[in-house]
């Protein structure tokens, strides 16, 4: 059973994979065979995705049938256990409204679309966290403590403090419209009293990854083409750190719909 940091770390990157967590719960369900595996997960990279599992001490792989190893099984079912823990009790959460929209801004990526400043009341702090759930393409950072919206090519980024920031916005009307909605969903949840149960992420393409980095074809981060470095960016080989041109202003909006999207790898 893995216990090292290193060990640790194999199966942290492992189950960091949408592919793979899928790999996971279809095998909970019995042993399988590679070509099922395929069928309900997909062909893609499947052999690379298996070797990472075996690697990680989370499956095993005998004559063209997999399983979950005993470590595997013992995972899934903590993870659950944890999962039902985060159902947690919204009662005591209160309402929040918005403030005001303080600031609108032209985007730097595209000066035809704004991003909006606002602030909501109260501060949504911890609340943030249990309601990630309800966006489909949402996910919440601990490490900046906000919840991040990816809604077509708008991002909006609800921060613990109560600032809200939205790109990439047509104009004032709309993004007060996105606010009133965003006020409301979050609203909904919390007279429920209830947190959502967790929802497996959506899965994101390497071509959607592609359509947002620069596609200059610089090699600056070690591959031919952006195309190939979205495909190892899929597939857990390489980081998003190590495109230096996406960090440049003039991709920055590219930059923030990546990280969103790189919470779906």
């Amino acid at each position: 059973m893995p216990g090292n940091p290193n060990e640790i770390k194999l199966v942290n990157n492992a189950m960091s994979n949408a592919t793979r967590r899928k790999i996971m719960n279809f095998l909970d369900e019995g042993d399988k065979t590679v070509e099922e595996i395929g069928a309900a997960a997909g062909k893609t990279m499947l052999d690379f995705h298996l070797k990472l599992l075996q690697q990680a001490g989370l499956m095993e792989l005998k004559e063209g049938t997999a399983s979950l190893s005993e470590y595997g099984r013992n995972f899934l079912k903590g993870k659950e256990e944890k999962d039902q823990e985060k159902s947690a009790d919204l009662s005591q959460a209160k309402p929040i409204e918005i403030t005001e929209v303080r600031q609108l801004l032209p985007c730097i990526a595209d000066s035809s679309k704004f991003r909006t400043i606002a602030n909501m009341a109260p501060p949504p702090g911890g609340v943030l966290k249990v309601i990630e759930p309800i966006f489909p393409r949402g996910r919440y950072s601990d490490r900046i403590g906000a919840l991040i919206i990816q809604q077509n090519e708008v991002i909006t980024t609800i921060y613990g403090t109560g600032k809200v920031t939205m790109t990439m916005i047509k104009n004032e009307e709309e993004a007060k419209n996105r606010l009133e909605n965003l006020k409301v969903t979050i609203n909904e949840a919390i007279a429920k009293g209830v947190a959502p149960a967790p929802r497996e992420k959506v899965r994101v393409e390497a071509m959607e990854i592609y359509k947002y980095l620069p596609q200059t074809n610089c090699g600056k981060c070690g591959d031919q083409s952006c195309y190939t470095f979205a495909i190892k960016l899929m597939g857990g080989e390489t980081s998003l750190d190590k495109c230096t041109p996406i960090k440049e202003p003039e991709y920055a909006t590219n930059l923030e719909h990546l990280q969103v999207l790189s919470a779906y790898i």
